[in-house]
């Protein structure tokens, strides 16, 4: 799976890196996935508060263990009005810990800005019922502020987080899809306006290997 921000998860950007990118993911999502462009943990004082997500269960994440192959795109300029971007290939492995209530997301891609490593620890909380997108990139060494979310028993997951970018407060959202067995895409967008509106600025796509 892409992390976020990842939300895939979300990576080490070896050059070219915008200022502390979010996720996202990876993440990103990692973007993870979560996931993507990256942001730092936002200040809780002037944070926008955070959408509604689906509930979550312990096996959500079942469909997506063992070896992909993903294709990535990320936006090289999130939020500033820029429409460039950049593709990257290679592999992702999700694994299963403490019995299938965690899961470890690995991506590994390559392309022009150079490569992309990152880790996604995605946490089941029993009592709330959501899931955490805890996302960390090579170059960083860093936690990113987890994304929270479930899938609502369907093959549509969606996951939210407040994170700073660039001297702001924004939303990220991470959109995780199971098309098929075979198949899953993410998606990582911004929102500078508390949600009104959105730029998706991560876009990944695995195939089982």
């Amino acid at each position: 799976m892409a992390l976020l921000r990842v939300n895939r998860v979300s990576l080490a950007i070896q050059r070219n890196m915008p200022s502390r990118p979010t996720r996202r993911t990876a993440a990103a999502a990692f973007i993870a996935a979560g996931t993507g462009a990256f942001a730092a943990p936002a200040s809780t004082a002037t944070a926008p508060a955070l959408p509604a997500t689906p509930v979550g269960s312990p096996h959500d994440f079942d469909f997506e263990h063992g070896s992909w192959h993903t294709a990535l795109r990320r936006r090289l300029r999130p939020l500033s009005g820029s429409d460039v971007w950049i593709e990257y290939a290679g592999t992702t492995l999700v694994r299963p810990v403490l019995g299938g209530r965690a899961n470890l997301v690995e991506l590994d891609v390559t392309g022009p800005q150079g490569r992309i490593q990152g880790l996604s620890l995605r946490l089941f909380e029993a009592e709330r019922q959501r899931w955490t997108l805890n996302f960390s990139n090579l170059a960083s060494g860093t936690l990113a502020a987890p994304m929270s979310g479930g899938f609502g028993g369907s093959p549509h997951g969606l996951f939210y987080s407040v994170e700073e970018f660039n001297g702001r407060q924004i939303l990220v959202r991470f959109v995780i899809e199971s098309t098929n067995a075979d198949r899953c895409r993410f998606e990582q967008a911004f929102s500078a306006d508390a949600g009104a509106t959105w730029e998706t600025n991560w876009i990944a796509v695995d195939t089982r290997a």
